[in-house]
């Protein structure tokens, strides 16, 4: 199970490094949908957070 897990990483890291080097745009693309991604999901436990207090 951890030889798995370590393999998976290990092609994960590979397919990020492959689609960086060969289009940085669409990249940079991924990463700032994940970035909008996050903050939308902190910004509704944000909001879920406070309509629990009031």
């Amino acid at each position: 199970m951890v030889q798995t897990k370590k393999i998976a990483v290990y092609v994960v890291a590979v397919f990020v490094l492959y689609t960086i080097i060969t289009s940085p745009k669409r990249a940079a693309d991924f990463v700032q949908i994940g970035f909008e991604g996050v903050s939308s999901a902190a910004h509704g436990v944000g909001e879920f957070m406070t309509q629990l207090i009031q």
